[in-house]
Parts: C-alpha cells; structure tokens; sequence
C-alpha cells in the first residue's frame, strides 16, 4: 500500500519525542527523533522526510539555523516550529523562513493532529503540482525526432500528423519492445492540440495490482490502511491534457472494466470517494503484446480493445527497416556528442554495414544503448568495427556458423580466429596496422596468431 509519511522529531527533550511517538498514530506515520540539528541535518540529507516537527532551542545550531539547512537541501519538506512562549517571536521569523506553522509547549493534543495532517496533504499537493509543471515544461518533440526514411515509418508520420490535427482521439500503439512507443505518444501530444496540457504517462506493468485502481483513479484519505491523505489519480492529473497507457495488455481483467467505463462516461470516483469527477483526457495506449491473441484467450476484453483500437499505429521493428539504421547511427552520435562533450564524425562503413545488417532484438533502444556506451569509452573520431560488442560481431559474422555439439570455447576461437584474419586482411597483413586497429599491442597480435595457427 501507501508509504507512510515519515515525520522527523528534532527536540533535546527526549520526553517530547516520546509523546509525539505516543501521539501520532504508528499505522499512519513513521516517527522518529533526534536530539540536535546536526543530527536532524543529516537525516535530511540521507532520508526522504514528509515533515519535521523542530524545536527553536536546541543545543549546538538553533533550530532556525536547522531550519534554513532543511529548506537549502528540499524546500518541499514542510516544517512545524515548536516554540516556548517566550520565543513567539522567533516563531514568527520561522514563518517567514518557510515553516509551515508553529505551535507552542505545551501543545494541544487535537491541535498539533489537524496541523500535521494538513502540512502532510499541503506537500502531497505541493508535489502533485512540481510533478505537473516538469511534464508541462519538457522539451517539445518535434518529427525530426524520430529519425527514418522507410516506407513503413513515412506512412506512420501521415497518420501522426492526421491525428495531431485532432483533438481527443483515442489511439492504440504497438510494437516489439524497444521500438519507440512512448517516443511517438509523447511527440503525437508534443505537436497536437493538448501540447500545453499536461502528458501524464502510466507503465500499467510497474505497478503493483493491488495499487493500480488508486494510481488511475486517486483515493480518498481513509479509504484503506495507511491512505492517509487525499490522492490525486492519473486520471484526475491528465484532465485536459494526454494520459499514456504503456503495456496494457498487462492489466488486471477488473482494472479493464474500470477503465472501460471511464472511456464511456468521461467520469469516476476517487477510491473510497462519492464524487464524480470529470476528465477529458486523451487516451493513448500502447502494447508489445498481440490483444486480439489476448482477447481470444479471455485476458483482454474485446469491447476495450475496439474502445482503444480506434487509430492504430503499428510500429515495424528496426530488422524491418534496416535503411533506418544508417541514419539513426548518425543522429545519435550527433546527440551523444552533444551530451558528453564528444567530437565523433562517423562510424566506419565497415561498422554501418555491420550494424545494418544485426537483427536488432531490442530494436531501436537496442542501437541507442550501444552508440551511447561507445560515445562515452572513445576517444577516436571514426566508430571502428572493433568497437562494436562481441555478440553482434558474432551474430554478423558470416563464416562463423552454429552448429550443433561446438562448445562455446571453440566457438569463440574460432570467431576470434576469423576476426583477427579478417583484420590482417584488411591491413594487408601489416601486423602494426593491425594490432592499431584491434587495440592490442603487436606482441599481443603475435602470440594469438600463432596460438590460433595464423602463422607469420
């Protein structure tokens, strides 16, 4: 279920961290306490903390100082100054440091609840908030973006820049793993009618069942165990705006229902709550899985799936477009470059050929990673074929067959083997090029030709 809000008590009076610890409930709330600001400081430093209850008198730094500190390291953490009543007027400094109110020893039991509770719903918000301007703030995508001059990818951009035309259309899109699902939802909202609402995006897989209804639909404080504060849903968030679905094939059967219905009606209930809520959120789901296979074997309801099924893109893996490559090599090592401050002008043609012509089974996700991790270990201008990973190297190779009962020892001489000749042959068996462009040492380069039978 929810975490629990963790609540930090920094008082020397041990006897005020008892009674906070007696006073706030331990199935609602975490509580615990420290003696000094120092310790308080690095609690705050090392932990995620909801809300800190701070004494102003405090040995060593003061709590105003403490105060400060907290505020420099997270300013959304809400803070509640305890003040003797001869310090009312420190209180009041406090206030206008940030504190979120003061109360004063010795405290009214039912006070000091109704003002924590309320501190604890003022951040929930407070970070609902941050949480929607960051998605309203981020860069938008353009077309360019998405980098191809497939056939297959051209009609895809027709149906986009149909859809972007269009305001509330519901669209399905689907595709192997790594293919750039979210990449297409997030530039279709980017350069649509919604584009200055927010895009709010849920990976329907990552969440817990148990929590999936509250993360759609928010719930109402008390409506479980340790729900205790108002939670706004996804749903609720993404009014206005675009609300991606990713893998929703994954959904629970009941979830689906919900779902439905709230894609009929244009409204719901918070859990535990009463009150309709209204949402005009555009819908765009997306699934690595076959639906209608799903559907057939009773996971996915067939009137859901025509609901979400009303603009399909289907997304071709990169082996079905392999002209692509070329050109993505090429804007990602630009965006690399720009990213860690490289200089690199080209891959090789030996290392595009090579890459063209790999599978990709993790697709595009697949080609970045490995562009990325070669950006960040070069120091070369030219991506050489002997920067490329073994197991694509393998899997192009074209004289190294698989064959049943080689163990892996002699399959890997015998790669090694080729690969070497193939390097002495592309360097005209010039043994310095070539232990230059397999990185090695020449003596190196020696001592395997002649273990593998390569001889001088």
């Amino acid at each position: 279920m929810d975490k629990k809000p963790y609540i930090l008590v920094i008082d020397d009076e041990v006897s005020i961290i008892e009674s906070f610890k007696l006073l706030l409930d331990e199935s609602k709330y975490r509580v615990e306490g420290v003696g000094t600001g120092e310790e308080g400081i690095e609690k705050v430093i090392n932990e995620e903390i909801s809300l800190i209850l701070l004494d102003i008198r405090l040995p060593g730094i003061d709590g105003i100082k403490v105060l400060e500190r907290v505020k420099e390291i997270d300013e959304n953490i809400e803070v509640i100054m305890i003040t003797a009543t001869d310090t009312v007027r420190n209180a009041v400094e406090a206030m206008r440091l940030g504190a979120y109110d003061y109360v004063n020893k010795p405290f009214n039991v039912d006070e000091i609840r109704v003002i924590i509770e309320k501190a604890l719903e003022k951040r929930t918000l407070t970070k609902e908030v941050n949480y929607l301007k960051a998605e309203k703030e981020e860069k938008t995508l353009a077309f360019d973006n998405i980098v191809a001059k497939s056939s297959k990818m051209q009609d895809i951009f027709k149906i986009m820049v149909n859809v972007c035309k269009s305001d509330d259309v519901t669209i399905l899109i689907s595709g192997e793993s790594g293919t750039g699902k979210e990449l297409i939802a997030r530039t279709i909202h980017s350069n649509g009618i919604r584009k200055d609402k927010p895009f709010i995006a849920v990976n329907c897989a990552a969440i817990p069942e148990n929590l999936l209804e509250s993360e759609f639909f928010g719930h109402e404080k008390g409506a479980f165990t340790d729900a205790t504060s108002t939670k706004i849903g996804k749903f609720e968030l993404a009014s206005e705006g675009t609300l991606f679905l990713d893998e929703i094939s994954c959904l629970r059967y009941d979830i689906q229902a919900k779902l439905l219905r709230v894609l009929q009606e244009k409204e719901f209930e918070r859990v535990g709550g009463v009150k309709l809520i209204k949402t005009n959120a555009q819908i765009i789901s997306a699934t690595n899985a076959n639906l209608k296979k799903a559907i057939e074997e009773g996971k996915f309801r067939e009137d859901l799936y025509y609901r979400l099924n009303v603009i399909p893109i289907d997304l071709p893996p990169l082996r079905e477009r392999k002209e692509d490559v070329p050109l993505l090599v090429e804007f990602l090592i630009k965006q690399f470059n720009e990213k860690f401050n490289k200089s690199i002008k080209e891959a090789s043609k030996s290392a595009i050929a090579i890459l063209t012509n790999y599978s990709w089974p993790g697709n595009v996700r697949e080609l970045r990673n490995i562009i990325e991790r070669i950006a960040v270990l070069t120091r070369e201008e030219v991506i050489q074929v002997n920067q490329l990973p073994l197991d694509i190297l393998v899997a192009c190779e074209q004289d190294v067959k698989i064959k049943e009962g080689i163990p892996l020892k002699e399959a890997k001489s015998k790669f090694e083997k080729q690969y070497i000749l193939n390097a002495l042959k592309q360097c005209e068996f010039n043994q310095t090029k070539t232990a230059n462009l397999l990185s090695i040492h020449r003596s190196t380069l020696i001592e395997k030709m002649n273990a593998l039978g390569l001889k001088e």
